[in-house]
């Protein structure tokens, strides 16, 4: 059966000094009953785990009496490791002391910058579209709030103000110097470099929450400096904003005008096939109406006014054949002429002399007789005028009949023609709807273009600096020296009692007695 070894004597001694009596303010395993303490002095079987840490406990005898730390330790641990706490408080005071006179200056200085995400309406129709919603005018804000510190931001401020020649951004080094005289465009080129990283360290932007507000932070070593280099970078960030819209625009103004070739071809070749088409089938055009329509307008009215001359020459002619016959030629009216007139009065006044001789000298006189001969002559001259005149009649009423059956003809042929056209029209006015479309798309992209190719030159960004940057009174870094000071002693102070506080505990693990004080 296993039984216990014997302690050895160092763990006695240990024992024996550590069940010393405490102070008040010693452990509170002090004050348990001593029927407890007899217990625990009563051999105990230990089992195989605690031999086989015995040789553990060998090396740190008092790690299994942690539980009866006290003050008075603690207290003498500090009174031991005092030089320790002096040294690294006078460290760290020190330190801080040095890197108050040793670090570099920062000047930090803020401007106000107000992003409105819906531009500055100079056209009705303009390229870029805003949108109405919140959430996407905050995506916007935020996209610009990025153009703020981008690189092609930050390019323009460098080359702007000749940062690569600035030693605050790009330090001269023994490598840089050899690369200058190796190659100038790689010393360009790292100098660059370099001042693009030191430039981006010292720039920060962040939007205010529920604004439309960017609040852009700068630093330098110099405060003139910090306010030139926000200045710059505010300018530059117009600059960008200004060149991506003009170079947007331009984009959307080349394909346009790439387009318009392609689109006055297509016209061009849609107005010949209607010109082309036009010709081919005589669609001649007289103040905007077909030529063959108004021909047949006109042959419609002369024909309707031959066919009222055709009737009048009718008319005229049968009243003429109709006195004739009855023997009316020296009274009808129908009988018109300079002869007929000049026989009609001989005739009437030839009748009166016939009347008065009558009353006069009776009906057997010879005067009488020789006057009725005379009137019969007379009759006899009136019935062949007018017959000469009923022949005219005649002549003009055949004429107006040929007349009227000849431009009955022609208004016959002539509306076919109109039918012929008419159809012919139905597919030119379907090219000319194809021919004015092309045109309606082409000037529309014309114009479209020439408004984008002026809309380059148009600023329209909504960019507002509500805050400039001032010079500051103090610098942001480091703290006062004051500060500093206090800080490093505190540190000091907290990092030597707790290497006092370490170097006691592992003494007391590992069973040394503190030195006396």
């Amino acid at each position: 059966m296993y039984r216990p070894s014997e302690p050895d004597r160092k763990a006695l001694r240990l024992e024996t000094r550590l069940k010393r009596p405490r102070s008040r303010g010693g452990s509170l395993l002090d004050f348990l009953p001593a029927a407890e303490e007899e217990t625990a002095a009563t051999p105990v079987p230990v089992a195989p785990v605690e031999l086989r840490s015995s040789r553990f406990s060998e090396h740190f005898p008092g790690l299994c009496l942690l539980g009866n730390l006290g003050v008075d330790d603690i207290v003498a641990w500090l009174r031991d490791g005092r030089r320790w706490i002096v040294m690294t408080l006078v460290l760290c005071i020190g330190g801080a002391l040095g890197y108050a006179m040793m670090a570099t200056p920062r000047y930090t200085v803020y401007t106000d910058i107000v992003v409105d995400p819906a531009n500055l309406n100079v056209v009705s129709d303009d390229v870029f579209m805003s949108n109405p919603q919140r959430d996407a005018q905050l995506l916007e804000v935020e996209s610009r709030l990025r153009t703020l510190t981008s690189r092609n931001v930050l390019k323009r401020v460098i080359d702007k103000l000749r940062l690569t020649e600035d030693p605050e951004f790009v330090k001269p080094t023994p490598i840089s110097a050899l690369l200058a005289l190796i190659s100038t465009s790689e010393a360009k080129s790292g100098k660059e470099l370099a001042a693009m990283r030191a430039l981006s360290e010292r720039v920060e932007a962040r939007r205010e929450e529920r604004s439309f507000v960017v609040v852009l932070k700068v630093w330098s070593e110099e405060p003139a400096k910090a306010v030139k280099l926000a200045d710059a970078i505010v300018s530059a960030f117009e600059a960008e904003l200004f060149q991506s819209a003009a170079e947007s625009a331009g984009r959307v103004a080349q394909n346009l005008n790439g387009r318009l070739d392609e689109l006055r071809q297509s016209v061009t070749a849609a107005e010949k096939k209607v010109e082309e088409f036009r010709r081919a089938n005589g669609l001649l055009l007289a103040n905007g109406e077909l030529v063959s329509n108004q021909l047949s307008s006109e042959l419609n009215t002369q024909v309707l006014e031959a066919q009222q001359r055709f009737i009048q020459a009718e008319t005229r002619y049968k009243q003429m054949r109709a006195a004739i016959a009855q023997g009316q030629t020296a009274s009808a009216s129908v009988f018109e002429s300079v002869d007929m007139s000049n026989l009609r009065q001989q005739y009437n006044g030839l009748q009166q002399q016939i009347g008065s001789m009558q009353l006069t000298y009776g009906e057997r006189h010879p005067r009488l007789a020789a006057a009725r001969s005379e009137r019969a002559t007379l009759e006899a001259a009136i019935n062949r005028e007018a017959r000469h005149i009923a022949e005219r009649a005649k002549a003009d009423f055949d004429r107006e009949r040929s007349a009227l059956d000849a431009l009955r003809a022609k208004a016959n042929d002539e509306q076919s023609n109109v039918f012929t056209d008419n159809e012919a029209q139905v597919h030119l006015r379907d090219l000319e709807r194809d021919a004015r479309s092309k045109a309606a798309v082409y000037e529309t992209h014309l114009a479209r273009a020439q408004q984008i190719t002026e809309r380059q030159q148009i600023d329209t960004s909504n960019i507002r600096v509500i805050s400039s940057a001032m010079p500051p009174e103090s610098r942001s870094w480091p703290p006062r020296t004051i500060i500093l000071l206090i800080g490093g002693a505190i540190l000091g102070l907290v990092g030597g009692v707790s290497l006092a506080l370490a170097l006691g505990l592992w003494r007391y693990v590992r069973g040394q007695q503190p030195a006396a004080g």
